[in-house]
């Protein structure tokens, strides 16, 4: 119950997060991949700071035995390019471009902008499911 309480918080600020940085709305999103039309800089100052955040405090959390609510870290070990991640990472951007939405933003829309979303969530699952079915 505790890490589903923790995940739960963590989700939700994350959440208002993306909501105040207005990273839920995919206008915004397509604006930053158009350099040379109605470019919109702040995805990139949000992107900024996350990568910020994370690399200063990454830096203490690894220092730890293990995290507060699990009994491992689970860390990716698998460092290589390879075909597999190149043809999911272009699929993503791909999908990312056309739509405006990644997962987190896609699920939090599905509270504020319910028909818009509820074309994306069927898309994230099926998608979802071919890949570990197929890909893993």
């Amino acid at each position: 119950m505790q890490n589903i309480l923790i995940a739960l918080i963590c989700g939700l600020i994350f959440g208002a997060g993306l909501v105040i940085s207005e990273m839920v709305n995919p206008i915004k999103v397509q604006n930053f991949l158009d350099p040379f039309g109605n470019w919109d800089s702040s995805l990139a100052f949000v992107m900024g700071g996350a990568v910020a955040v994370t690399s200063f405090t990454s830096h203490f959390i690894l220092k730890r035995t293990k995290p507060i609510a699990a009994e491992q870290f689970y860390l990716a070990i698998k460092t290589s390019i390879d075909a597999r991640l190149i043809l999911g990472a272009s699929l993503f951007g791909i999908g990312w471009g056309l739509t405006g939405y990644c997962p987190g933003p896609g699920i939090v829309n599905a509270i504020i902008n319910p028909q818009e979303a509820m074309v994306f969530l069927p898309a994230l699952v099926i998608g979802g499911w071919i890949g570990q079915r197929y890909c893993a």
